[in-house]
């Protein structure tokens, strides 16, 4: 079982909310969210409710102010914990569209994409096992993107506005 505490201001103090479930719209129980401790699990945060806007992924650990799980804002609404996966990962990113064009497969974590890939960009991808973050900018900077095992005909299936990732990881159980 997770557990994660939201806080309104930094440095864990103002008014907070303890939360060991999945919760599609956080806004009733604080306004603004500068500070988190996670005790337990690996969550998935989200700007905004319904599990959509800008994304993060956090572990066991304290998180001061929003700067430190790479926030944008002090805005989240929405959270779930991550599944546990122990198993083995795979994907494969294509270079357009609907899995066409160039494709190469990974099972580990990439830190530079554009080292790799001779593409710039991801347009499409395979998630086969595992669940995985992918990042806007090299060395896991940058937007996040969280994404399931499944088929992801275009960039905007994963909650993209453009095609452009420079990093991704596996997400396990740390």
């Amino acid at each position: 079982m997770g557990k994660i505490i939201f806080y309104e201001d930094r440095n864990f103090q103002g008014r907070s909310f303890d939360c060991n479930f999945e919760c599609p719209d956080l806004s009733s129980y604080f306004q603004r969210c500068n500070s988190i401790r996670v005790e337990n699990g690996n969550w998935i945060l989200y700007e905004q409710s319904n599990y959509r806007g800008y994304q993060y992924y956090l572990s066991r650990g304290e998180y001061p102010n929003f700067q430190q799980w790479m926030g944008f804002n002090d805005s989240i609404k929405s959270c779930h914990l991550s599944p546990q996966h122990h198993g083995s990962f795979r994907l494969k990113i294509y270079e357009k569209d609907n899995f066409q064009g160039e494709i190469l497969e990974f099972a580990e974590d990439c830190p530079n994409v554009y080292e790799r890939f001779r593409h710039h960009d991801i347009h499409s991808c395979h998630i086969f096992h595992g669940y995985w973050m992918f990042y806007e900018e090299p060395n896991y900077r940058g937007h996040q993107y969280y994404l399931r095992p499944g088929d992801y005909r275009r960039y905007t299936d994963w909650g993209a506005v453009n095609s452009k990732i420079g990093s991704f990881r596996r997400l396990y159980d740390f």
